[in-house]
C-alpha cells in the first residue's frame, strides 16, 4: 500500500506549531509496512484542501489527513472528502450523542457548530474520538481510501492506535520492523565504507542517519503480519556488529550515551565524578537526565575560572601558569583531582575553548582536552571541533562520555583476562 499525508492547517503552513502529528504517522505507517512518498501541508482554504487531495489520490492508494475536524467554519476537511468523492453529509447520531455527553461532562454548553462534528461523508466508516470531540472518519472509493484523523496528537495518536492501524495492518497484509544501532566514534563515511556491501540488500533494508557526532544504523525488514521479521534482522546486526566492534554502544533511538554509561558503571558497581570547565555542568547533566543516575554520581564540579581549578580539584598554579587552562596538563590534573576530591572510582575532566571568540593560532576555538582518570591511571585526549559554541560544547561532552565508556570496557577486559588467567 502507498499512502500519502495531508495535513490541514494555516498555523502549521505558516511555523506557528510543529507538524507532529505527521512525524508520528510517518513512523508507525513504515512500521505497520505501508509505503509513504510524501507529506503535504495546505492551509485551512477548502480549493486547496481539495486540489491537495485530488493529486495525493493520483498517486497514492491512500490519503491520511490530520486536522480540520473542529466545529469552526474553516474546519472543513471532512466536507471537502465529501465533495470530492461526490458524497453528501449525513448526520450520524451515535458520534452526536458521544459530542453531546463528552460536552457535559466536562462542564461546556453545547453549540451549533459542535453539531457539525457529527456530520461525515455518506457510507464513511466512522472513528470515534475517545479523547475530544471531533470523530474521525475512512472513506472508501474502489481502491482509493482517505483516513480523516484530528488535529491535536493526543486525540490522533489515540484514534490511530486503537482504529485505524487495525485497519491498515488488514489492509496491507505486511509490516515493517526495525532496529535502530547506535554508533559513536566512527565517522558517516567511515561507517559508511566498512558496510557498503550491506546496504544491497532489498529485504531487509539498511539505511545511516547522523547525529551529535554519532551516526544511527537502521535496519528494516518487511514481512507478512504473521511472520517474524527478527529472522532477517538478526543475521544483519550481527554482522554490523563484527564490523564495527566497540563503536556500537546501544541499540534503539532513546538510548542516550550518557545511560549505556550509567549501565555500565551500575554493572560494575562503580561511580564516576565530573569536572567541567567549558562544558559548565553539561555533562553532569547529560548523565543526571538518565533515570538511576544517583546511583553512580554523588557530586560534580563546575570549575569555570583558574581559581576553582586550583581551590577544588588542586590544579597547580604553575601548571595554569606554564601550560594555561586548556591543555593536556590541565585536564589530566583536573580528572586526577577530581578523583580524589570526589572520592570516586572513575573522573572525567574537560577544558577548552567553545568560542565564538577567546582562540588564537596555537589554541583555536574548538579546540577541547578531555581526562579520563580511574585509580592510578590517567588518559588525556585532544579534540577539535568545529561549529558555534553549543555545538562545540555538545560534541565535548559527547566525546567525553564515549572515552569513559571505552576505558570501562577496556578496564572490564583487562579485568576478566586477570580472572581468567588466575
Amino acid at each position: 500500500m502507498i499512502a500519502e499525508i495531508l495535513s490541514v492547517g494555516t498555523e502549521l503552513l505558516m511555523g506557528q506549531i510543529s507538524n507532529t502529528d505527521a512525524q508520528y504517522l510517518s513512523r508507525r505507517l513504515s512500521e505497520l509496512g505501508v509505503t509513504l512518498y510524501r507529506h503535504t501541508t495546505v492551509g485551512d482554504n477548502p480549493g486547496r484542501v481539495k486540489e491537495a487531495l485530488n493529486e495525493a489520490l493520483s498517486r497514492a492508494d491512500m490519503v491520511i489527513t490530520t486536522g480540520g475536524l473542529g466545529p469552526t467554519e474553516d474546519d472543513l476537511t471532512k466536507e471537502m472528502v465529501g465533495e470530492f468523492f461526490g458524497l453528501p453529509m449525513e448526520l450520524h447520531a451515535p458520534s452526536l450523542e458521544a459530542i453531546r455527553t463528552r460536552m457535559q461532562r466536562i462542564g461546556r454548553e453545547m453549540t451549533q457548530n459542535n453539531i457539525k462534528q457529527a456530520y461525515f461523508p455518506h457510507g464513511a466508516i466512522v472513528l470515534p474520538n475517545l479523547c475530544g470531540t471531533a470523530p474521525g472518519c475512512i472513506v472508501e472509493s474502489g481502491r482509493k481510501a482517505v483516513a480523516v484523523l484530528p488535529g491535536p496528537p493526543r486525540e490522533l495518536q489515540d484514534m490511530f492506535e486503537r482504529q485505524l492501524a487495525p485497519y491498515l495492518a488488514k489492509r496491507s497484509g505486511a509490516k515493517i520492523a526495525s532496529r535502530f544501532l547506535r554508533v559513536f566514534g566512527v565517522g558517516e563515511s567511515k561507517v559508511e565504507t566498512l558496510l557498503q556491501d550491506l546496504f544491497h540488500s532489498d529485504n531487509p533494508t539498511l539505511a545511516l542517519y547522523c547525529g551529535a557526532g554519532e551516526v544511527v544504523a537502521r535496519i528494516s525488514a518487511r514481512v507478512r503480519t504473521d511472520e517474524d521479521p527478527q529472522r532477517l534482522i538478526a543475521p544483519l546486526e550481527e554482522e554490523i556488529r563484527k564490523r564495527l566492534g566497540e563503536a556500537v554502544y546501544a541499540e534503539g533511538l532513546k538510548h542516550p550515551l550518557a545511560q549505556t554509561v550509567l549501565e555500565l558503571l551500575e554493572a560494575r558497581g562503580e561511580t564516576v565524578a565530573f569536572s567541567e570547565s567549558l562544558t559548565g555542568g553539561k555533562l553532569a547533566a547529560a548523565f543526571v537526565d538518565c533515570p538511576g543516575a544517583s546511583r553512580a554520581l554523588n557530586e560534580s564540579y563546575v570549575t569555570y575560572s583558574n581559581e576553582a581549578k586550583h581551590r577544588l580539584l588542586g590544579v597547580q598554579n604553575e601548571t595554569l601558569s606554564r601550560f594555561g587552562a586548556v591543555s593536556a596538563e590541565c585536564a589530566h590534573e583536573m580528572a586526577l583531582g577530581t578523583l580524589r576530591a570526589a572520592k570516586a572510582d572513575w573522573a572525567v575532566s574537560t577544558t577548552g575553548i567553545a568560542g565564538p571568540d577567546g582562540g588564537s593560532a596555537e589554541k583555536p576555538v574548538g579546540l577541547v582536552y578531555v581526562g579520563v582518570a580511574h585509580g592510578q591511571q590517567v588518559w588525556t585526549e585532544a579534540f577539535q571541533f568545529r561549529g558555534d559554541r553549543e555545538w562545540v560544547r555538545t560534541l565535548a561532552c559527547q566525546n567525553a562520555l564515549n572515552m569513559l565508556r571505552l576505558k570501562i570496557l577496556h578496564a572490564e577486559s583487562s579485568r576478566n583476562a586477570s580472572s581468567s588467567a588466575e
